[in-house]
């Protein structure tokens, strides 16, 4: 017979057991997102951030992960307590009209950041094996890509894609084998630092750009529904959404940081319209692999844009299907939703049609997603404000005034970026090189992006309320 005395800690351990179990099977949404966002923009992005201006922009890593916190954790509560995708509340709440123009400027969108990974494709395959290697590459990463989310499973797919995440430890690696100066780190990571001038005003909000972008939220909240969680689940999603921004801006921090203390340091120029210019990035990891840097850069912006191809047009897939009610999901054939596996074929086809281009200039390509990107985001952020705020649709887990104030908040913020940046744009307005563009080609997305929401919290553009309210369907 068991004492009595250990009914408590036997009991106790079963419960963290269980609670384990539940998180192991709720993870992957979040995880997954935030992972995929350090893709073939965002490497670039960051490593150009610490090769040009070394530690200066640390520091922003921790606002743009508040903000992003804020915005993913409103779509994985949608996803919970709904059990619906973002397309499918935006379409029952506002109406038809409204969504078929987010659902056209969602695959502009996702159909040049598909574009862009392919483009990080073809160049990590130049660097691998020489220039005309991108032209086996990208057709045989197509196919790898279609075969590997389609005739896998819901969840090999995820695990898959979570191992493959597993190469940017190398960053990590190579950032505290450069030796840099911690203090100096630690001092620029919670002491803002802020240059007048073009060149950082452009890759500061090449950084806010490439992280906040409008696939996340679609892909997240669709992928949080179609793992059928429930609001029993929402404090485990929450982890799970938590846990992936960490691992985001944990990857960012380092990238700048190797870079910051390797090329920056000994005053290399890295050009985003020069060809060699991954080449130059690669530097970052010497540290780490030595004569090998570049290859090992390779292999890592080879896996992130494999990465961003898979979960990109899979996000847009899931998008239009739920918009317009068609059947969807990975595990369908095509005669159970063939409007779901002919978008996303034709997502990849499109992707890797273009960048098969001759001399396309990859880096600017590579950056171009930002700029069309910008141009949802005013219409999005709205959108899930006043969804999220909807007691109609989410009951007691609708925002509170104190959620509300955090994002209006964030808004302001941003707005006290676009300032700065609009004071400055005559200036440089004739003298902005072809380098400048394709270093900061995302500045329209947060330039564009805080026009949705006014300092004092109301909305500085009208969000459309047509169509019926949902009632919320219990779970």
């Amino acid at each position: 017979m068991r004492p009595k005395a250990l009914d408590r800690p036997l009991g106790l351990l079963r419960s963290r057991r269980a609670r384990l179990l539940v998180l192991l099977s709720v993870v992957g949404p979040g995880i997954i997102t935030g992972t995929v966002d350090n893709d073939a923009t965002g490497i670039t992005g960051y490593a150009l951030a610490g090769s040009q201006f070394g530690y200066d922009l640390l520091w922003l890593l921790i606002v743009t992960a508040v903000c992003l916190a804020v915005i993913q954790e409103m779509v994985a509560r949608m996803g919970t307590i709904t059990g619906k995708g973002l397309s499918d509340l935006i379409r029952e709440r506002f109406g038809v009209a409204p969504t078929v123009w987010v659902m056209i400027l969602l695959f502009i969108a996702n159909a040049a950041t598909t574009v862009a990974e392919f483009a990080g494709i073809a160049g990590a395959a130049q660097l691998l094996f020489g220039d005309f290697a991108r032209y086996i590459a990208i057709p045989v990463s197509a196919f790898f890509v279609w075969f590997l989310v389609l005739r896998g499973s819901f969840r090999v797919v995820e695990r898959i894609l979570l191992t493959l995440a597993l190469v940017f430890i190398s960053y990590i690696v190579s950032a505290f084998l450069a030796h840099p100066k911690w203090g100096d780190v630690i001092h620029h990571t919670v002491v803002p630092t802020f240059h007048a001038s073009a060149p950082f005003l452009l890759i500061f909000i090449t950084i806010v750009g490439t992280t906040i972008t409008p696939w996340m939220a679609f892909f997240q909240q669709s992928n949080v529904a179609d793992k059928g969680l429930n609001p029993k689940d929402l404090w485990f999603e929450r982890i799970d959404t938590y846990t992936g921004i960490l691992a985001l801006n944990l990857v960012a921090f380092f990238i700048i940081v190797a870079t910051g203390a390797t090329i920056f340091v000994h005053h290399i120029p890295v050009d985003p319209s020069d060809p060699s210019a991954f080449a130059k990035i690669a530097l970052g990891l010497k540290p780490l692999a030595g004569q090998f840097a570049e290859q090992l850069f390779a292999i890592g912006l080879l896996t992130a844009s494999l990465m961003g191809a898979s979960v990109l047009p899979l996000s847009t897939t899931y998008a239009i299907t739920e918009a317009f009610g068609f059947e969807r999901g990975i595990d369908k054939s095509f005669g159970e939703a063939p409007a779901f596996l002919t978008i996303y074929t034709t997502m990849i086809v499109l992707g890797a049609g273009i960048a098969l281009f001759p001399d396309a200039p990859l880096a600017l390509i590579t950056n171009l997603p930002n700029i069309v990107n910008g141009m949802l985001l005013p219409l999005l952020l709205p959108i899930l404000i006043v969804l999220a705020s909807d007691k109609r649709i989410m009951g007691r887990y609708a925002n509170t005034r104190s959620f509300s104030r955090v994002y209006f908040a964030v808004s302001w913020r941003s707005a006290s970026v676009r300032k700065a940046d609009s004071a400055s744009s005559p200036k440089r307005r004739n003298r902005t090189s072809r380098s400048d563009v394709a270093a900061g080609a995302s500045a329209t997305t947060s330039s564009i992006m805080i026009r949705a929401h006014s300092p004092t919290g109301k909305c500085a553009m009208p969000v459309p309320i047509a169509g019926r309210a949902m009632d919320r369907r219990p779970r």
